[in-house]
């Protein structure tokens, strides 16, 4: 059996899951790896993208990565390593509508097989799509059901799942205590 944590962590926009990851990193007491998957296509995003970094700690390992997530998590996951991966629904955007050639399903189940391996603690965040209003187009049906998917696939196999909203983790599973 391997020494692991999965923790999914989810929230809306600016609802302080990403600061909750990074605060749960930092008491971890282990090394930390900050898996961003973001992509900075305009001025806004890019700033978007130096305003997190600059909240980071400065030693805190950084890898971008879009895409190969599932290799980063197999190549970068320790006993004493916290990985931060954030966000699954930017990677989730790259897989699907990406100018690169992905396979979603092999994508995600290649990310399931990587977390199954895992060993230290992940912090997975993502953002909760589907508490709104249903999307109009098909493009973004896809994407909420896709994303949707993916959090309920996640929520099983993780050991623990926070909800944030208004900077408030709300735990909707955690370990049981034998």
């Amino acid at each position: 059996m391997t020494n692991r944590s999965i923790e999914l962590i989810l929230g809306g926009a600016r609802s302080g899951k990403s600061g909750f990851a990074e605060q749960c990193a930092k008491n971890s007491g282990l090394s930390v790896t900050y898996i961003a998957t973001a992509t900075s296509l305009d001025d806004e995003m890019a700033r978007r993208i130096k305003h997190h970094q600059q909240q980071r700690p400065s030693h805190w390992q950084l890898i971008e990565e879009p895409l190969a997530l599932a290799q980063v998590i197999k190549t970068h996951s320790t006993a004493d390593s916290c990985l931060i991966i954030d966000c699954l629904t930017l990677w989730l955007t790259n897989c699907l509508f990406g100018e690169h050639d992905i396979d979603w399903q092999t994508a995600k189940a290649n990310l399931f097989d990587a977390l199954s391996q895992a060993q230290g603690q992940v912090l997975l965040v993502s953002n909760e799509v589907g508490l709104g209003i249903i999307p109009m187009g098909e493009v973004s049906r896809h994407f909420v059901d896709e994303a949707g998917w993916l959090h309920q696939e996640l929520a099983q196999q993780a050991d623990k799942v926070t909800f944030v909203i208004a900077g408030l983790p709300q735990v909707l599973k955690q370990p049981t205590r034998d």
